[in-house]
């Protein structure tokens, strides 16, 4: 996925596979030499996204590492068990 189209993923919603809503994709971050995705920073953090032991940004925001997203449409969708 090119810059160009990660940042249509800002504002979207990120749900579990067992649908549970964690919050919308805030900003992203990526590997500036190579353009790599790392990470899905959360703005507006569910209860349920809160209180997991998610990794933190430098500015604590919380974090979803893209290598745990199994797929992007109207939602973009993340395997559990791979975050925490």
């Amino acid at each position: 996925m090119d810059k160009q189209q990660a940042r249509k993923l800002i504002g979207r919603t990120i749900v579990s596979k067992s649908g549970q809503k964690f919050g919308v994709v805030r900003d992203i971050s990526f590997e500036t030499r190579t353009g790599e995705l790392l990470y899905l920073i959360l703005g507006q953090p569910t209860p349920h996204a809160s209180k997991l032991d998610l990794e933190r940004s430098k500015n604590g925001e919380l974090t979803i590492p893209f290598t745990s997203v199994v797929s992007v449409g109207d939602f973009i969708i993340v395997e559990e068990k791979d975050i925490v």
